[in-house]
């Protein structure tokens, strides 16, 4: 007879054939992640909210999961799981119930994933006491994160002179500085240096660097690197969810430790994007093609003017500094050290929407953080210092969930 995560396996295996997944998922855990992280790049919600979602998402999944198995000291919320609760019915249900709170309007599709977990369940008492628990942890969640300020109004002031013209389209996000992270005792927590003086040797080295590698129709950008760039266009989280995954699916893993990696790196990640906006908006400093279109007014005679530059993809509108994308992968990367150790790190593969689901692999963590700094200056829209200091902060907000979740449970 299989022991209960004996039977969580072959369920996963079942969730698979009835889903027609190409991929080889380890247990209902990951294969979630993967269905909710498609659910909401399907709700067209953007980033951020996204982020935020399936932070949420995940943390409720852990919090059913470890109520079930108990193997974890650490959780936010208080449950008690009926004996012989079903996990993968909980881990459905929880992703349920909270996918339908933050993205209703996709609850067709949600209902339809949902139908095809239940129904491989065979034990209809085990199946209903991990629903039970699996929404309880979703309601607890949910009204944890309730009144943190991810709904409020934003009141950005353009900058302007009475009666003269400027760009109408609205930045994006202002008010997300004011949201209550997860893990930083609140968003200026890292708030880093100003970013470099104008007059500096580090402005004429950023600025001349992007202007090179980061132009539409650069010469001096490789094949590889105008690749590189294309795939780190995406924006959407399932893009770091994919090399979660490749750690996840390592053999040996259990699915609680699974639950609680994802909880650990989404927290952390959206906890990130809070740090960074905060920033952003702290500095206002001035994207790539706002800044070569005026390189005569710098003060700096080393930064020469190019009227007519235009980045390699559409600039993000929201300030430069510092890197967004930077800092996520840098969060999510240092969360993966922290699980991984002194073990060995599996091949780590992810696709990207936004290069037509092309996928690339790294070996090392630290390969792929890089390479992620190195894309933003070839989309044309980062500076390389802010690359550096985006990562650095994505690092500091991740050793806040690695001490949570990580480190003392191993």
């Amino acid at each position: 007879m299989m022991n209960r995560y004996q039977r969580v396996g072959a369920i996963a295996v079942l969730f698979l054939m009835v889903l027609g997944s190409p991929n080889v998922i380890a247990d209902a855990v990951t294969d979630w992640n993967q269905r909710a992280g498609d659910i909401v790049v399907n709700a067209n919600i953007g980033p951020l909210p996204a982020e935020r979602a399936l932070a949420i998402v995940q943390t409720s999944v852990y919090e059913a999961v470890n109520a079930i198995t108990q193997r974890y000291p650490i959780s936010d919320v208080k449950l008690q799981a009926a004996p012989g609760a079903s996990i993968e019915a909980a881990v459905a249900a929880a992703n349920r119930a909270v996918l339908t709170k933050l993205v209703p309007f996709q609850k067709t599709e949600i209902d339809s994933v949902y139908q095809a977990a239940l129904t491989v369940i065979a034990d209809e008492a085990a199946k209903m006491r991990g629903i039970a628990v699996g929404e309880e942890a979703a309601a607890a969640v949910l009204a944890l994160r309730s009144d943190y300020g991810a709904t409020a109004g934003e009141s950005y002031r353009p900058y302007t002179k009475a009666g003269a013209y400027v760009p109408t389209v609205l930045p994006e996000a202002p008010q997300w500085m004011h949201r209550k992270p997860w893990l930083m005792a609140q968003p200026a927590q890292f708030r880093p240096g100003p970013p470099p003086e104008l007059s500096s040797e580090l402005w004429v080295r950023d600025f001349n660097e992007v202007k090179a590698l980061g132009s539409k129709n650069s010469q001096q950008r490789s094949a590889d690197e105008t690749e590189i760039a294309r795939f780190w266009e995406e924006v959407m989280p399932p893009i770091y969810h994919g090399i979660v995954r490749s750690v996840a699916n390592m053999p040996g893993r259990e699915i609680t430790q699974n639950a609680r990696l994802f909880a650990a790196v989404t927290q952390a990640s959206d906890d990130a994007l809070i740090a960074v906006f905060d920033a952003k908006y702290h500095y206002g400093f001035w994207r790539p093609v706002t800044a070569i279109r005026n390189g005569d007014i710098d003060g700096n005679d080393a930064t020469e003017r190019d009227a007519s530059w235009v980045p390699f993809i559409d600039t993000p509108m929201h300030p430069e500094y510092p890197c967004a994308h930077c800092i996520v992968s840098a969060a999510v990367g240092t969360v993966l050290q922290a699980e991984i150790g002194d073990g060995q790190t599996p091949v780590l593969t992810t696709t990207s929407k936004a290069a037509g689901g092309m996928a690339r692999s790294w070996t090392k963590l630290d390969e792929f953080m890089q390479e992620v700094v190195n894309a933003r200056i070839y989309d044309g829209v980062h500076y390389r210092n802010s690359g550096k200091v985006g990562a650095e902060m994505g690092k500091q907000v991740a050793e806040l969930a690695a001490k949570k979740y990580l480190l003392r449970n191993k």
